[in-house]
């Protein structure tokens, strides 16, 4: 498994931990920064394509 593969899986669960912390707590800033995890995320899969 090559680098690249290993930083997004890592960004997703990070994302993904985020929202969960967010959403568990009410509070707003934490999803905002998972879901912004995830468009990066998005975004590094579609460049080093």
């Amino acid at each position: 498994m090559n680098s690249n593969k290993v930083l997004l899986i890592l960004l997703i669960i990070v994302a993904a931990v985020m929202i969960y912390l967010g959403v568990k707590g009410n509070m707003k800033p934490p999803i905002f920064t998972g879901i912004g995890f995830v468009i990066i995320a998005f975004l590094f899969n579609k460049s080093s394509k």
